[in-house]
């Protein structure tokens, strides 16, 4: 029996650091690592499911190719290999390397995760995305107002007397930050969460609010009025570190209470109250989900709520700040600058950056000079989770071949003409950063992969002499082969930052400038060196007024509801991120599938009854599932967790449509109407 330092490495707040047990080669035991102080509790069941996942009977073992008559068939590595290499030969020959489609989302993370793109720029370029699904418009909104993604450390909001849990449900998506909130509370803090559902992080909360989706910049703007009107603002900090007070202040002079709750659907007296709060309590700390900046508005949402903290002072201060993302383990590439990130041009004459993730479908099959002839999906699942699954279905299929990298058969997977099986956390020695917490992990091979499974670095090696690339190009952009050769690979780029793996086998390490309080030295990285509550950039970059107005989503109830007068909400759940854990048995037990959640009202002018099955539609599509009536949804509002694919009647985004955010390229496709009737 051996221990071994690990973390989880999916796309999650926590980045839970573990010690894993292993025994005869299998993995028996999880526990937590409390070398990790943010994780300290363990991984969650999500986490736990590990156990499952790894051995489950629906892992793909080894190479799959599609048969004619759709079914797949198992081939081995070399006639794999060989038919993907000549595939690759023969649009490149053709049509131009750029014909190859290479699309890699973030269903795991770690620093081999580069290896990818390098190989498609040995092999001559590709053509691939720009943009992101989870983050980027409050990535961008953050960097104008403030010049950098900083956060201070999770547990500092302990020290918060005010905590706003503005559009995030940290009971299910951030567990562990739920921990610290709970030593707020008992030592005496306020908890106001703003949602237009009422979910678990609400339960032990002084105030729900629970606004019209899409309008929260719209209550931001009127909670700013109220506060200058009141003289709750600190004016020295104004004064010396805040750009645009005056034009900001005469911006909201117009949100009234009364304009901003016929807005907002949200009663004057709680607006009122809530803007007591913020001007009396101290310090406060604002925690934003990512869900709300999914918005076709959601950057100028972010920046409006941002504005609050300045005005307040509450920056730079224990217990006091912004809390979203922080970047600080983004020490080994782009992700620390999103402009970088996020770039909607070539970048060299090789790669093509030229498809929006956000209109993922629409973008593919747009693309000509050369068209898209063959493609290839690693550490995602595009035909679930990217908005308008019709499109992106008819995109992919659209392609004369296609290579799907995945541990088992997603809906993407089921579009592939070929599958290669991808390893576990477990099975390859990686590095991992984090976005919630400071701390650089180590991600460890424990065991060898099952079956014919191959770390797709050894793929792409293999793939590569095929190829006829020269060792000198598979140096550049891959480890050597073997354990040694990864570990040798990930050494060197440690090694800039003073940091090695034996370092990050004894536990968890702190990224080098990691901060306590972020802002505390009052330095912000704007053009001007102040907070920006007036951007200049946001509207030279984007398009966008210099101060964070409000206007309504594209598509909301604030343009006009028609014939599809409720609005979709398409949360995360606990029991999965996004369509990885659904799956598995012990998640089942717990979800056995997708359910509609619908305020008695609304069920009521329907007709419709607690667990019947309802049609969901719009013009862009249809679901059917169950109905679940929920006390705690707010009327004119639905919600449905996102992740179930086809095998439990199909995806959410077969009503979404592809839209990008007003900042840095996000995925705008909670802008989405529906309305409901018995099926």
């Amino acid at each position: 029996m051996t221990v071994h330092t690990t973390a989880c490495p999916r796309n999650c707040y926590s980045t839970c650091a573990m010690r894993v047990t292993v025994e005869h080669g299998q993995v028996t035991a999880m526990d937590p690592h409390e070398g990790n102080p943010a994780t300290s509790e363990g991984a969650c069941l999500k986490g736990l499911s590990y156990l499952e996942r790894v051995t489950s009977p629906e892992r793909i073992l080894h190479p799959m190719k599609r048969t004619a008559a759709g079914a797949f068939e198992r081939v081995t590595w070399d006639e794999a290999l060989d038919l993907i290499a000549q595939q690759l030969e023969t649009a490149r020959r053709q049509h131009g390397p750029r014909s190859v489609f290479y699309y890699s989302a973030s269903g795991t993370k770690g620093l081999l995760n580069s290896c990818g793109l390098a190989f498609w720029r040995q092999f001559g370029g590709c053509t691939t995305t720009y943009g992101d699904l989870c983050w980027p418009a409050g990535l961008e909104a953050t960097r104008l107002t403030f010049g950098d993604n900083r956060q201070s450390a999770p547990w500092d909001i302990a020290e918060a007397r005010l905590i706003v849990m503005w559009g995030k449900n940290a009971s299910e998506t951030n567990l562990h930050q739920m921990r610290f909130v709970h030593q707020a509370l008992d030592q005496g803090a306020v908890l106001v969460v703003i949602d237009p559902r009422r979910t678990p992080t609400s339960d032990r909360a002084h105030m729900l609010v629970q606004p019209r989706p899409g309008t929260d910049g719209a209550l931001a703007l009127g909670l700013a009025h109220l506060l200058i009107e009141a003289g709750h603002v600190d004016l020295p900090f104004i004064r010396d570190h805040v750009q645009g007070y005056e034009p900001f202040a005469k911006l909201v002079k117009s949100w009234t209470p009364v304009r901003t709750a016929k807005v907002c659907g949200v009663p004057e007296g709680q607006i009122l109250e809530l803007a007591d709060l913020m001007g009396q309590v101290a310090p406060m700390s604002i925690c934003a989900g990512f869900g709300m900046q999914r918005y076709t508005n959601g950057g100028q949402t972010m920046r409006a709520i941002q504005a609050l903290l300045p005005l307040t002072g509450n920056l730079g201060k224990p217990g006091a700040g912004w809390i979203y993302a922080n970047l600080a383990t983004q020490i080994f590439g782009h992700l620390k600058d999103p402009l970088d990130f996020y770039p909607p041009e070539q970048p060299d004459g090789v790669v093509r950056v030229s498809v929006s993730t956000a209109r993922l479908g629409v973008d593919m099959a747009a693309q000509q000079d050369p068209p898209l002839k063959v493609g290839w999906v690693e550490r995602g699942n595009p035909a679930t989770q990217n908005p308008d699954t019709p499109a992106v279905l008819a995109a992919l299929r659209s392609l004369d071949f296609l290579v799907v990298v995945d541990e088992r058969l997603t809906d993407t997977a089921r579009e592939a003409h070929l599958i290669l099986p991808s390893k576990s956390l477990f099975e390859q020695t990686d590095v991992i950063g984090a976005y919630w917490h400071a701390y650089l992990q180590i991600r460890q091979k424990v065991m060898e992969p099952p079956g014919e499974v191959r770390p797709e670095t050894e793929v792409y090696r293999a793939l590569g002499l095929r190829l006829g690339l020269t060792p000198d190009q598979l140096a550049e952009c891959l480890p050597e082969p073997g354990d040694a050769g990864v570990e040798a690979w990930l050494e060197a780029r440690l090694a800039p930052h003073g940091l090695n793996l034996e370092h990050l086998r004894q536990g968890p390490v702190l990224a080098p400038g990691a901060e306590e309080v972020a802002f505390a030295d009052h330095r912000f990285t704007t053009p001007s060196g102040k907070v920006e509550l007036l951007s200049d950039e946001a509207v030279a970059r984007w398009g966008v007024d210099a101060l964070p107005d409000y206007h309504p989503p594209v598509e909301s109830q604030a343009a006009g509801g028609g014939k599809h007068p409720l609005h979709l909400l398409t949360p995360n759940t606990k029991n999965s991120i996004h369509s990885q854990f659904l799956p598995l048995q012990v998640i089942r037990q717990l979800m056995p599938g997708p359910t509609l959640e619908m305020g008695p009202e609304d069920a009521h002018a329907r007709g419709l009854k607690d667990g019947e099955r309802v049609r969901i539609f719009n013009d862009r599509g249809s679901l059917v599932m169950p109905l679940r009536i929920s006390l705690g949804m707010r009327p004119g509002a639905v919600a449905a967790f996102n992740g179930f694919g086809a095998e439990d009647g199909g995806s959410v985004n077969l009503l979404s449509l592809g839209r990008e955010t007003d900042l840095g390229h996000g995925a705008g496709f909670h802008d989405n109407l529906v309305e409901v009737e018995r099926a």
